[in-house]
């Protein structure tokens, strides 16, 4: 990756890291609207493995690729976010289904069924599948928005994280965890087949024996039942 004078070949780092980009576009766009064009997103990308290149310390301990992957990642999220994508009648659809499943899973003590935030919301079954099948294309970073909302770390941070930083940053994986472990089972399932395996909405699909358009219900659901849950313990830690 070396030219003959000792400099990084960019043009060489460049053809090896585009499959990867490729790989995280292709991750982003099984969950976005059919709108958003997958040549946007490696272009995006691109721009993140170049930011990676300028930036990356190898004195931090990350390996490049680790790093650049979280580049390039962050990068299309950048523009994603940029052209703010998602209507805000789909957002606002989403904070109501949070706020009905948490207030119907405090009063019920267990998980809501779907017929059961439905009903709350006044919807029919099929109403309320769709609901949660337009919202998932704004659940973009659900689960790792969950943890933290200010996006991926920057690469010129030489200092480490203040003790109470990392305090604060344990105690909400462990709520996260807590949180994920109420949830359903096949809710559970999903999560960790998506996010721990990666596999695309078709792989967990076969294994859950469902639609992938069901797939996509199921995780802006359990992404719902989460955030509800985390809401309530933020509020009970007022208290």
């Amino acid at each position: 990756m070396y030219t003959a004078q000792g400099k990084i070949d960019q043009h060489a780092l460049l053809d090896q890291y585009l499959p990867v980009v490729r790989r995280q576009a292709l991750a982003l766009q099984v969950r976005l609207p059919a709108s958003v064009d997958l040549d946007d997103l490696v272009q995006a990308g691109m721009v993140g493995l170049l930011d990676a290149l300028g930036r990356y310390n190898a004195d931090q301990g990350a390996s490049f690729t680790t790093y650049a992957s979280q580049r390039i990642r962050g990068s299309m999220i950048d523009e994603l976010r940029s052209r703010d994508w998602v209507p805000r009648s789909v957002r606002r659809n989403a904070r109501e289904i949070d706020e009905a499943t948490r207030r119907l899973e405090q009063q019920l003590g267990r998980p809501a069924e779907e017929r059961e935030i439905a009903d709350y919301l006044s919807l029919s079954l099929a109403d309320y599948h769709q609901r949660l099948a337009d919202t998932n294309g704004g659940h973009l970073l659900g689960f790792e928005d969950l943890i933290e909302e200010s996006g991926e770390p920057e690469g010129g941070e030489s200092s480490p994280k203040s003790p109470f930083d990392a305090l604060v940053s344990n105690e909400q994986r462990a709520r996260l965890v807590a949180a994920i472990d109420k949830l359903p089972e096949r809710e559970k399932l999903l999560l960790g087949l998506y996010y721990q395996e990666e596999l695309n909405l078709k792989e967990i699909g076969a294994v859950l024996g469902v639609s992938e358009s069901r797939v996509c219900q199921l995780h802006s659901q359990a992404v719902a039942r989460l955030r509800g849950q985390l809401a309530s313990d933020e509020a009970q830690a007022l208290l």
